[in-house]
């Protein structure tokens, strides 16, 4: 009996175990299979690994020469099987260390990925970051270490990225390590992560159950949702999020000052390393987007915005993504000296119940690529950022991202916000139109004892992370410094059209073209104007801009589509534009004849020469 042993095999049907002898033949164990799975005898393949190598074929060899043991997994693949190499087939079932596929690099940070998805394509630097060793390395201690210069003990030795005492001991204290720390320290230890998974949280009744009728009249514990206690994350995807220069952050709050409404973006940039936490992300914001909008002095609502998709379109041909948002929560105390004080009271919350919702909301609608997560997904890179008063009486930048558990109940519509109380959520009850899982939080009483609360009400504290948010000490500049008008702001009487156009190519008769077309808004305008739209011949300019290339760009210039700008620039008021003359660099202007299409200047509206109304909105033409 001693030399029973259990290999357990799998399939893409489920994974079984076959009672075998050390002694016993492969053709022998290959028959037990085939019964045990229901193939013919030569209607499927049994590897060593994963990766289709080390075929077991039918001969009279005995397991133990085949170096099989007691506890392996092999891996069956039915006859004509399209499954791909390395493809998990049961992702619920780790597989043993002997049947790991022989690595193609010895290096230590390589994360194991025996959940992964081949089809995952994670984001650029979450590939960069996956590939650095990330350890906390450590001189030399004169007075604790006694060895020589090339000798290491436990005072010198390289940390791993999650150590928490070197965490809480920078200044400022770190309190949540980043994303690919979390993952080093799940996916490490001796069993170098064969286990590991990430498990994106539901709060819905699993589907297909047949025991019972479907809720509310029947419920089990096979589909429904675990009850959820909140605890508060330890890792953020996003450790620090940098505007690449004041102005941009100045712009976006002009409205706020003339206004006195408030006022909300997105935040478009890109990801890089942030070298001040191990193996950290920072999100870089290059532009602000402004959709269309209703804001008044206590609430914003946005309505829908008919070029988001060209607006991300635009935005990813120059190498940005949306990164985040940003909304303003100001009141001003005196408009005559430009002070601000808190529109919130910093005593009781960081963001209201309200604002996590709709951080969820955007979260769940930009997730996170990850191959260590059975979906393809987990949590979000996607950032908060809220403009509001300081104690200083000055406009402030506070970073923030809502949990993971969080996203969940938001996704489930889980979660509610309290009319009374901002600072507090409020899980909702089980109806006969929804099961709505239990949701716990735990807290200390008055003597120090953890007691655990139900989630109504409940503390946003438990729901959020807090990330930095900064400015460099030399500005960097994806676009250029030029102004023109933002979008969405007719209200302050800012409209884009080929009015504010000229106006703008006026004001920068003298600078190089390249300049002139580096600013987000105005490569907005060209793509999305009704008038004459860009967006299938604007590429070249746009490869110009995101390369920093002049040469594309004079290139660009030349093409009929700017000339056709111009032609309509120099009509705007129904006689030839002086400011045509600029040329960035040098180039005739464009002469025009007066009696050419005129733009109406209530609604632009290009008009045949010789009318003196408008067709459209049927106003005079001055």
């Amino acid at each position: 009996m001693a030399d029973n042993m259990i290999i357990r095999v799998q399939s893409p049907n489920g994974m079984k175990k076959i009672t075998s002898t050390k002694r016993e033949t492969a053709a022998m164990f290959l028959k037990k299979v085939a019964k045990e799975f229901g193939f013919s005898s030569n209607g499927f393949s049994v590897y060593l690994n994963r990766n289709k190598t080390g075929e077991i074929v039918s001969q009279n060899k005995t397991l133990s020469l085949l170096k099989i043991k007691h506890g392996d997994m092999l891996f069956l693949f039915p006859a004509g099987s399209s499954v791909s190499p390395g493809e998990v087939m049961d992702m619920a079932t780790p597989h043993s260390s002997s049947s790991l596929p022989t690595p193609s690099s010895s290096s230590s940070s390589s994360i194991p990925r025996s959940y992964s998805i081949p089809q995952v394509q994670e984001d650029e630097i979450d590939q960069y970051l996956a590939k650095q060793d990330g350890k906390i390395y450590r001189n030399r201690d004169p007075q604790l270490c006694r060895h020589g210069a090339l000798g290491k003990c436990v005072h010198c030795v390289p940390l791993e990225p999650f150590d928490e005492d070197y965490l809480n001991h920078l200044d400022p204290p770190v309190k949540h390590m980043s994303f690919h720390a979390y993952l080093r320290k799940l996916t490490g230890g001796p069993d170098k992560g064969k286990f590991a998974a990430l498990e994106n949280i539901s709060c819905k009744i699993k589907s297909g159950c047949e025991g019972h009728p479907p809720w509310p009249d029947g419920i089990c514990t096979k589909c429904q949702p675990s009850a959820i206690t909140l605890n508060r994350q330890k890792y953020r995807h996003v450790d620090n999020i940098m505007f690449e220069n004041h102005t941009i952050a100045d712009c976006f709050l002009d409205f706020w000052r003339k206004t006195g409404s408030q006022r909300m973006g997105y935040l478009y940039g890109r990801y890089t390393e942030h070298k001040d936490i191990p193996l950290g992300i920072r999100a870089e914001v290059a532009a602000i987007y402004e959709p269309p909008q209703n804001g008044t002095q206590n609430s914003l609502e946005l309505v829908e915005d008919p070029k988001a998709a060209a607006v991300d379109e635009v935005a990813a041909r120059l190498g940005l993504c949306k990164v985040g948002w940003i909304f303003t929560d100001l009141l001003s105390e005196d408009t005559r000296i430009g002070t601000v004080r808190y529109s919130r009271n910093k005593d009781t919350y960081y963001l209201s119940a309200e604002e996590c919702i709709t951080a969820g909301n955007f979260q769940n609608q930009q997730p996170n690529p990850c191959k260590l997560s059975r979906d393809g997904h987990f949590g979000s890179k996607f950032v908060t950022v809220v403009a509001t008063g300081g104690p200083d009486n000055q406009v402030h930048f506070e970073g923030y991202q809502v949990s993971n558990q969080c996203m969940a109940l938001v996704r489930d519509e889980c979660l509610l916000p309290c009319k009374d109380a901002p600072e507090l959520g409020y899980a909702k009850e089980s109806s006969t139109e929804q099961y709505v899982p239990d949701v716990f939080y735990k807290d200390t009483d008055k003597f120090g004892n953890d007691i655990t609360f139900l989630a109504r009400p409940l503390p946003v504290e438990y729901l959020i992370t807090d990330i930095t948010a900064t400015f460099p000490k030399d500005p960097q500049y994806t676009f250029s410094a030029q102004r023109f008008p933002i979008e969405n702001r007719d209200i302050l009487g800012e409209t884009q059209d080929f009015h504010s156009l000229e106006t703008y190519l006026s004001q920068c008769s003298s600078t190089v073209f390249l300049d002139i077309m580096s600013d987000f808004h105005f490569l907005l305008f060209l793509v999305t104007n009704e008038v004459m739209p860009l967006r299938d011949s604007i590429g070249l300019l746009l490869d110009a801009v995101k390369t920093s290339n002049e040469d594309l760009a004079q290139t660009w210039k030349k093409s009929e589509q700017w000339a056709t700008i111009e032609q309509l620039c120099g009509t705007v008021g129904g006689q030839p534009s002086s400011s045509m003359g600029y040329s960035g660099n040098g180039g005739p202007s464009v002469p025009v004849s007066s009696s050419a299409m005129w733009s109406c200047v209530h609604c632009t509206f290009m008009n045949q020469p010789g009318t003196e109304h408008c067709e459209m909105c049927s106003l005079p033409r001055s």
